[in-house]
């Protein structure tokens, strides 16, 4: 194979003169200044050329520190500042001690129940909070010894580097995705040492004998006009070979063509749209839907808060009052709710909305019985992106309201779904919970490349969400990832193609699909 050594990059060209032996990215960072994104643009160019191959893989666990961890190590753990509180003042209830301690319902309530298992704390019958021990459990002790070894090792813990109780006790405070809520952040690198070929060192004396060095100048720039700094300088050689950009002009970007088509396909079907804004409050997006405030259901919401301004004035009117209720007690509902005191002040609190049901509870005060309604709506999640997962998506969201509706009803809902507007071929049902729906399920698609994954979840909401918003009939509620179906629909396996630029990459996918 031949190089035309005046056509390497200078970044290639730096890293065949001036590195020896083996290939990491952890040398050439150190050895040639360079950034993560140039090093792998190298490693990358100089492989395909044959200069370099691979010698050794091996994957390596990180755990990140979070925002959350620093204000862990800064300010102690929930765990630490409830156990010392408790220890000062005596029993105290779990209001009192979050109100004390300036935290999260949430937060007290899931340290407690950690907490109460490890025989640390326990509550009497007044629904006062009191230590059972004397010293802090090892759990929490090995979490303040990982968050003080993160500040001396840069804010990064090295897996390998872990014994086996770090590791576990790591692993629960740590997430891969949406590590918002988590001290720590998981992250997994695929470390690969890199050797030199025959044909690098014949390149490497062709680039000698012909003078380039990598420093190069590969654009002549207005400012060196200006002031002359060109003179002197070695230029990169024009390679006339190189074809040139193709324009495409008037094409709509396929992913928006397929959402006008499945909306078409809706509204023929008897369904209204609706809509709505994409700042919510905690109220719409989590209570109304009967997920308790203090629950860890809502971990998988992983929300982005609103700084400014953080709370809505007001919430609805009989809702704010008959949600609570349905929280404390079940209200008029039958359900003894989830018997706790109701936060009218947190649920003021304003978010990006996390999921596409806030719309279906706000349609349901003013829904038509019968009614068919759907949305294809944009939702915020702080989670880590990669090929099924984005922090910023589409769902479609949709209710059906009418007398006589079934499970059975639903499964063909999203059966149509899965086939007439994913094109799965390939379906199944999971049971599945969600605190807003009962009975709940998850319908799952066999992708050709990606294997099974979720589409969403669906189920009839539970009277605690209808009933309140003065609903009394059966209303059947879905919830799947559009962007999800287009993977299937498109013919792609990286949910990141749908926004890439590179719009002709999708147009070839989509031709080779429906060919």
């Amino acid at each position: 194979m031949e190089i035309d050594v005046k056509s390497l990059h200078p970044l290639e060209v730096k890293v065949l003169l001036n590195m020896e032996g083996e290939l990491t990215v952890e040398k050439v960072l150190d050895g040639l200044s360079f950034n993560l994104g140039q090093c792998n643009q190298a490693f990358s160019w100089l492989s395909q050329k044959k200069c370099i191959e691979e010698k050794e893989k091996r994957k390596k666990t990180l755990y990140e520190l979070t925002e959350l961890g620093r204000e862990y190590r800064e300010n102690r753990t929930p765990e630490e500042r409830i156990f010392e509180l408790l220890k000062i003042e005596g029993a105290l209830a779990l209001p009192e001690i979050a109100e004390k301690l300036g935290l999260e319902n949430k937060d007290v309530g899931s340290a407690f129940g950690q907490m109460s298992k490890e025989k640390v704390l326990t509550m009497d019958g007044q629904k006062k909070v009191s230590l059972s021990r004397e010293d802090l459990p090892p759990r929490v002790k090995v979490i303040r010894d990982l968050l003080d070894r993160a500040a001396s090792e840069g804010d990064v813990l090295d897996g390998d580097a872990l014994t086996p109780e770090e590791k576990d006790v790591i692993s629960r405070i740590s997430k891969k995705r949406g590590a918002g809520t988590a001290a720590f952040r998981i992250v997994e690198r695929e470390e690969i040492t890199y050797g030199f070929t025959g044909l690098a060192e014949m390149v490497r004396k062709a680039l000698k004998s012909s003078g380039i060095t990598g420093e190069e100048v590969g654009a002549l720039t207005p400012e060196m006009l200006e002031t002359g700094s060109w003179k002197g300088k070695s230029f990169r050689a024009y390679n006339l070979n190189s074809p040139p950009s193709r324009v495409l002009l008037g094409r709509k970007n396929p992913y928006s063509e397929y959402l006008e088509t499945v909306k078409d396909k809706l509204v023929s079907l008897g369904f209204e749209e609706f809509d709505g804004p994409l700042v919510e409050t905690e109220f719409w997006n989590s209570d109304a839907l009967f997920m308790p405030q203090f629950h860890s259901a809502r971990d998988i919401h992983d929300v982005y808060y609103v700084a400014d301004p953080d709370h809505a004035r007001e919430i609805e009117q009989p809702y704010l009052d008959q949600v609570a209720a349905a929280h404390e007690n079940g209200w008029e509902t039958g359900s003894r709710g989830w018997n706790y005191t109701f936060d009218r002040d947190f649920t003021r609190r304003l978010i990006l909305r996390s999921q596409g049901t806030v719309l279906s509870a706000k349609t349901l005060p003013k829904a038509k019985i019968p009614g068919k309604y759907f949305g294809i709506v944009r939702c915020f999640r702080y989670d880590q992106v990669d090929a099924t997962h984005l922090s910023d998506f589409y769902q479609t969201e949709g209710i059906v309201l009418v007398e006589d509706v079934t499970l059975r009803t639903l499964l063909g809902l999203l059966k149509m779904f899965a086939e007439e507007v994913a094109g799965a071929q390939e379906v199944k049902y999971v049971p599945g919970y969600f605190p807003f729906t009962e009975p709940s399920v998850e319908v799952h698609i066999r992708h050709p490349v990606l294997g099974w994954f979720e589409l969403g979840g669906a189920g009839i909401f539970r009277p605690e969400v209808t009933g309140p918003l003065g609903v009394h009939v059966p209303v059947l509620a879905w919830g799947l990832g559009i962007d999800r179906m287009a993977l299937m629909a498109l013919g792609l396996s990286d949910l990141r193609e749908l926004f890439s630029p590179n719009i002709e990459h999708i147009r070839l996918r989509r031709r080779e699909t429906h060919a």
